[in-house]
């Protein structure tokens, strides 16, 4: 016989499991602030451009590149050439896929992407690990990192980076949508605090 309270922690349980197997996000966010920069950010002329060692051509940058400058004129900054910006904005970005085993099933899938690291370094690496299997869908991770720096300089003012998975199956998997939707998490109550790292929601 199976206890009352038992009974309920199992459906408590199986009705969990299928929320966490398609639904998305939250998007990750850890952003890291030049103190002495803050009455920069927002502000002034702004490049945005492919981060060295990425594909600058590709339709997979060019989603987030777009995404990224929408969010960085909404909030006050004027996109410009590279000749006439006072900051340039550098984007790194990659997607991977976290596959489920066999229905009934369990496994480990480990997805590495490249992300920007501590303040100023540039550098990182992002993991996403997905537990068990049950029958549910592969889900299609997005990494991304932005540093913004002074131009004459070189200097990093803020540097960002997030992380946000969705099932395949979901609009959201798709490059455009995930490229916005990490985007404006990234630059959600921007510059945010130094070396936080905090969950926004996905509506």
């Amino acid at each position: 016989m199976i206890r009352p309270a038992f009974s309920a922690l199992l459906l408590a349980a199986g009705m969990a499991l299928p929320g966490c197997a398609t639904a998305p996000g939250p998007v990750e966010v850890t952003r890291f602030v030049d103190p002495a920069a803050t009455d920069r950010l927002g502000r002034g002329t702004i490049f945005v451009q492919a981060a060295p060692g990425e594909d600058a051509d590709s339709l997979e940058m060019s989603a987030y590149t777009a995404a990224v400058a929408a969010e960085l004129r909404a909030l006050g900054y004027v996109e410009t050439d590279r000749a006439g910006a006072d900051q340039v904005a550098e984007v790194r970005a990659s997607r991977y896929q976290q596959e489920r085993f066999g229905r009934g099933g369990s496994g480990v899938n480990v997805g590495v992407g490249g992300s920007t690291g501590s303040y100023g370094s540039g550098v990182g690496v992002g993991l996403g690990i997905n537990l068990g299997g049950g029958g549910g869908r592969d889900r299609v991770g997005t990494e991304m990192g932005v540093i913004i720096r002074d131009k004459a300089s070189g200097q990093s003012l803020w540097e960002g980076r997030a992380e946000f998975e969705a099932p395949e199956n979901s609009p959201l998997a798709q490059r455009t949508a995930s490229a916005q939707r990490v985007a404006a998490a990234l630059f959600s109550e921007f510059p945010g605090n130094n070396g936080e790292t905090v969950e926004v929601e996905v509506p």
